[in-house]
């Protein structure tokens, strides 16, 4: 029989585990031997955290990040073609979700592992839960141009996908990126469009505010630099 591949939702924010992952993830942790990774040192730090009885030098850890090709992926999974069950851990939050655990689970399926994914926070859902905006029709875009001409087109096509189709339009930046992102938004985008900045979700010192281009000018962009955050237009 084939292992089970699961994918195992981590913090958001350092020392939330208690606060915002339900049991039976830690028990997961603890039960598993295996482990498909994005970043190593991440992972390590998050078992140990999770489930402290682990002996770290006694697991098997691959990285299957970004840069991972086919035949790596693939080379990662035939444990469990073979019948050893592994988990899937993405940086930060759920795998598969903006995150390269997704060719994990596509091939997966392919090989007719089984896929079971644990319930733990998404930034991307809780920002959307939080904004106030269409949660009935939304689009997740990544990372948008880091040149400023093709940003600044980029948003504007945004803002008109958000108004012609009234669907909310998430997008995320690297965390040192805000402030210039932040930037453009509010000199690209109309007075009346609605803008949501949340930022360091589940953290002490998260930040979720939704406002008009116009308002957000009032008061000035929040100080979110280095600060992992997702940004949301709507109407």
């Amino acid at each position: 029989m084939k292992g089970t591949l699961y994918l195992i939702p981590t913090v958001l924010a350092e020392d939330t585990a208690t606060q915002v992952l339900p049991p039976q993830v830690a028990a997961q942790v603890a039960g598993l031997s295996y482990f498909l990774v994005e970043n190593a040192r991440t992972a390590r730090r998050f078992i140990k955290g999770v489930a402290p009885q682990q002996v770290i030098e006694e697991l098997r850890i691959s990285v299957i990040d970004k840069d991972s090709t086919e035949a790596q992926i693939q080379a990662a999974l035939a444990p469990v073609a073979a019948g050893q069950n592994a988990g899937v851990l993405s940086e930060a939050g759920c795998p598969g979700i903006a995150d390269p655990g997704a060719e994990l689970a596509r091939r997966a399926h392919q090989l007719g592992i089984r896929v079971v994914p644990l319930v733990g926070p998404s930034s991307l859902l809780l920002a959307l839960m939080a904004s106030g905006m269409n949660g009935q029709s939304f689009a997740f875009h990544g990372y948008l141009p880091i040149e400023r001409a093709k940003r600044v087109a980029a948003i504007k096509k945004l803002e008109q996908q958000a108004l012609q189709q009234h669907q909310t339009q998430l997008f995320i930046e690297t965390p040192y990126r805000n402030l210039p992102l932040l930037e453009d938004l509010l000199q690209t985008l109309h007075p009346g469009t609605r803008l949501c900045v949340a930022a360091s979700l589940t953290d002490a010192n998260e930040l979720i505010r939704t406002d008009t281009v116009a308002g957000w000018k009032k008061t000035g962009p929040p100080d979110i630099h280095k600060q992992p955050a997702v940004f949301l237009i709507g109407h």
